[in-house]
């Protein structure tokens, strides 16, 4: 059984900078997939903290990354490797991934919880027509004051 999360069903019309984004990997649901949206934009996957549940057992869990790499292959890559009475939990700083992303919990039962934020990029053409109309908006409350 796989679980997912899907860049669009999160973010609002109004699509804030980040969004807080989880999912849990055990023997239910071995792996977790962020998918790519569909809106043109660049998104990141920020992976910030990986760590066991309390009801882990005290045995080795490998929770590994599979995306697209550079000549387009998808390989499965180690991220972490826990255990609950040696290291329990890792914070992870740097690691930005582009979707599609699947996590999988390659050995171990479980729960293993992975969090951190999904980032959409914003388009800088859009920006600067955004800031265009509102720049606008400024001039004609400006020439709107001055008629009064």
């Amino acid at each position: 059984m796989n679980s997912s999360f899907d860049f669009s069903r999160s973010l609002s019309e109004d699509r804030p900078v980040a969004a807080l984004w989880g999912c849990r990997l055990g023997t239910g649901s071995r792996s977790c997939v962020v998918k790519e949206d569909d809106d043109f934009l660049d998104h990141l996957v920020l992976l910030r903290t990986i760590c066991l549940g309390a009801d882990a057992r005290d045995e080795l869990h490998v929770v590994a990354v599979d995306s697209k790499n550079a000549s387009g292959e998808h390989k499965p890559v180690p991220i972490a490797a826990l255990r609950s009475s040696l290291l329990p939990m890792i914070s992870l700083k740097g690691l930005e991934l582009v979707p599609p992303v699947t996590f999988v919990l390659q050995c171990g039962a479980g729960p293993v919880y992975l969090s951190g934020q999904l980032v959409t990029l914003e388009d800088d053409a859009m920006s600067e027509t955004h800031e265009e109309e509102l720049l606008e908006e400024d001039v004609g409350d400006e020439d709107d004051d001055g008629a009064s």
